[in-house]
């Protein structure tokens, strides 16, 4: 793939009209968007349907984490919104993440199924916060295990740390997908992120795709932002 196909731009925003002015912008250089959960509340699913409907691919970032039945039933339904990937929590557990997997594995949409990944660490987590929710482990290896279970359970991938890379992939496959948040350049703030790296170190380490909110939105010329971030990385 090229550089800026593996870049997931992040929408978060609250206004469709915004949303959809961001992607109509960026669709020369990006072809991939992240409708989560603030933009989604506010907007529903019909934008994710005018999104697609303009040409461009969603990665719907719900995080579902539930009783087996209702993430299965949620991510059924997210299919057929016609999605190209979907999230759940990998602390749902095994039952869960196998129920999430079956209903896509079964889901006849005339598609393609959307990529069904699962969020290990929170990109915003360090290590005394996983230490206070009650995880025993190290970071590092909380998250391989974690993507560990995604595996043995029929995931196609899962969200990650750029710290915690090249562990999943040593323990998970080349083919594993690995998506990667806390994403900020060289010169940029980490904001409210705590295991961050830069988009060129991030892929480096092997990851699959590079999820970018604000280093685009926050710059005085999105396209212009994200162009910088794909030369950069090809330097």
């Amino acid at each position: 793939m090229n550089i800026s196909d593996r870049i997931i731009v992040a929408l978060d925003v609250a206004s469709r009209a915004r949303a959809l002015e961001y992607v109509k912008d960026l669709m020369p250089l990006a072809n991939f968007f992240k409708v989560g959960s603030q933009l989604f509340t506010a907007c529903g699913p019909d934008l994710v349907r005018d999104i697609v409907q303009l040409g461009a691919r969603v990665f719907l970032d719900l995080k579902f984490h539930d009783i087996p039945q209702t993430v299965a039933a949620s991510v059924l339904e997210a299919a057929r919104l016609h999605v190209t990937m979907i999230n759940v929590h990998s602390s749902g557990g095994m039952k869960m993440l196998q129920a999430a997997a079956r209903a896509l594995a079964e889901h006849s949409g005339g598609t393609e199924r959307p990529r069904l990944i699962a969020v290990t660490m929170l990109t915003s987590i360090g290590e005394a916060d996983a230490r206070e929710i009650g995880f025993s482990l190290p970071l590092a290896h909380q998250s391989v295990r974690l993507a560990h279970m995604a595996k043995r359970a029929g995931l196609d991938g899962v969200v990650a740390s750029p710290l915690e890379i090249e562990l999943i992939r040593q323990d998970c496959g080349k083919d594993f997908l690995i998506v990667t948040p806390g994403i900020r350049l060289a010169q940029s703030g980490a904001d409210d992120q705590v295991r961050i790296s830069t988009p060129k170190a991030t892929l480096d380490a092997g990851a699959d795709y590079l999820v970018i909110g604000r280093p685009i939105f926050e710059a005085e010329d999105p396209l212009q932002a994200l162009q910088n971030i794909v030369e950069s990385v090809k330097s």
